[in-house]
């Protein structure tokens, strides 16, 4: 039986008059999700309330009893949640162009399945190293990875929030799927671009590293967001392995 510590928060950071982020903690069913809402007039939030309330709703109907399983489950969430999201927006003209980064991270013991859209991230911390698990679906990263522009550059590139896929901006949605297997004293972190923009890996890396905590750690990640800036909101979900 997998055993986790886990601990997650979304502030509204220093410069937003609302947060468009939510998130969801199921620790009994794996599972941890996050969005990041993109849209005017409020529909931000919408989408992201939308796509977290679809995971709960799948997660809650099946039990999970095979890694195959997870990742039926994982996908489903994101076809519903595309559905739901573009079909708000078709009732609601205003609303059009609404949608939402997203990561769903759903553990079958020591199994794990992560979905990822958008340019929210996920990482893992092991044995004192940090790698991203995900890659961004944005403009900028994809000038990096054609070498057009260095990951200097991209930090204050006037494009750098133009995101190439999110979900309910299509009728239909890629979703980019991660499986590996955990092990014990692994630290996943999922967060979204408000953390990122404002904190770069090195530092992460050093927070992740502290002797303390994944409700300490978490609030020290948030408060250097906000110390950076604070530009955008700040949704950090840790999720630490005790015993797999």
């Amino acid at each position: 039986m997998l055993r986790v510590d886990f601990f997650g928060k979304s502030d509204i950071g220093l410069k937003r008059f609302s947060n468009e982020d939510a998130f969801a903690i199921e620790s009994e069913k794996g599972l941890f999700a996050l969005a990041d809402g993109m849209g005017g007039e409020a529909a931000g939030e919408v989408a992201s309330q939308i796509f977290i309330d679809t995971v709960l709703e799948i997660f809650s109907k099946r039990e999970i009893d095979s890694k195959q399983e997870t990742l039926k489950l994982v996908q489903e969430a994101f076809r519903l949640a595309n559905e739901k999201i573009w079909s708000h927006a078709e009732r609601n003209p205003k609303h059009q162009g609404m949608g939402c980064t997203a990561e769903l991270l759903a553990f079958d013991n020591q199994n794990f399945v992560l979905g990822h859209v958008g340019d929210s991230r996920t990482y893992l911390f092991r044995q004192g190293h940090l790698r991203q698990l995900t890659r961004d679906h944005s403009l900028i990263q994809d000038q990096i990875i054609q070498g057009l522009i260095t990951p200097l550059e991209a930090k204050t590139h006037s494009l750098r929030h133009v995101i190439l896929r999110a979900v309910g901006v299509n009728e239909t949605l890629a979703v980019d799927l991660i499986r590996g297997r955990s092990l014990t004293g692994d630290l996943f972190l999922l967060c979204s671009d408000g953390l990122t923009d404002m904190v770069d890996d090195a530092l992460i890396q050093k927070t992740l590293s502290l002797s303390a905590n994944v409700v300490q750690k978490t609030e020290k990640l948030i408060d250097l967001a906000k110390s950076g800036g604070g530009v955008d909101n700040i949704t950090v979900i840790l999720c630490e392995i005790l015993s797999s």
